[in-house]
């Protein structure tokens, strides 16, 4: 068996006197046996200390979890202790945030095939805002408001038509991606002017992902690059605010993501070590 890179660690990994592995002080063969495997550990502790530097990177609403990477009631407490909004893409995604105590308002309704139930559900709970993904969507959002619902808060997903260095499979931003608005073929444009114009929806900004496990910074500089000038012709209310398209993360899937923010907004920090003697291990809920 290979050795582990300790960078790929939590921060508080060590190792005790036969070199096991210890998590926040704690023996994972410890709780291999008090548990039993397949077991996943997640270390509070290091999960606080990335969710703090995001906030203080990007600020408290700057700062989104995507919940796809891992969600129980506790996981969703925990990022909105830290000051985070929480994305959730399905409509169990949007529950188990609401049971855990998460206000709605921190919350940011995303998936690119959005159920009419799952809509109503966000729309009914007063999510903060809804990623809207397609012609379809806008379909649905205009009908539930026209039967009394009321008018949400959105974000119009743009595709900028750019190719990535990241796997085919997990490129996003492409023209032939089934992802959000592309703007070469003038969808975005006419995506921007329907929902500005109607009475069912509050259009306050754009979002755009352009993949997963990106490396490269220059793909995020050409996705701005694509993107800052519509968004300037367009006219659009986010614009002078410096947060006019969804969000950033740090991290994730081995690479930095691509939610991309506004020119304005400060870049990920680097992770600082912490190296506390014991962290706080708790069983997840189920």
């Amino acid at each position: 068996m290979s050795a582990l890179p300790f960078g790929l660690l939590p921060d508080t990994a060590s190792e005790d006197a036969h070199g096991g592995l210890l998590i926040g002080g704690v023996a994972l063969v410890d709780l291999a046996s008090d548990f039993g495997t397949p077991l996943f550990v997640y270390d509070e502790v290091h999960l606080r200390a990335r969710a703090a530097e995001a906030v203080d990177a990007l600020g408290p609403d700057g700062a989104i979890y995507a919940t796809k990477a891992f969600l129980c009631r506790a996981m969703a407490r925990l990022a909105h202790e830290e000051g985070m909004r929480l994305d959730v893409a399905t409509g169990g995604e949007l529950a188990v945030s609401l049971a855990a105590g998460v206000p709605a308002d921190r919350l940011v309704m995303h998936g690119n095939n959005k159920a009419l139930w799952e809509l109503r559900a966000a729309m009914d709970a007063g999510v903060g805002r809804i990623v809207v993904d397609s012609d379809a969507e806008l379909d649905r959002i205009e009908a539930l408001v026209a039967d009394g619902m009321d008018a949400p808060t959105v974000l119009l997903r743009i595709n900028p038509g750019i190719e990535v260095h990241t796997h085919e499979h997990v490129q996003t931003g492409n023209l032939d991606s089934k992802f959000g608005f592309p703007l070469a073929t003038g969808q975005a444009h006419a995506a921007v002017e329907r929902a500005r114009g109607s009475a069912a929806m509050d259009l306050v900004g754009l979002h755009m992902h352009i993949g997963s496990q990106v490396f490269s910074v220059e793909n995020f500089l050409e996705g701005l690059r694509s993107v800052a000038p519509f968004v300037v012709a367009e006219d659009l209310p986010g614009a002078d605010r410096g947060r006019w398209v969804g969000r950033r993360a740090c991290g994730g899937r081995g690479g930095p993501d691509s939610r991309i923010v506004g020119l304005g907004d400060r870049p990920c920090l680097p992770r600082r070590r912490h190296f506390p003697p014991r962290s706080r291990l708790s069983p997840v809920e189920r």
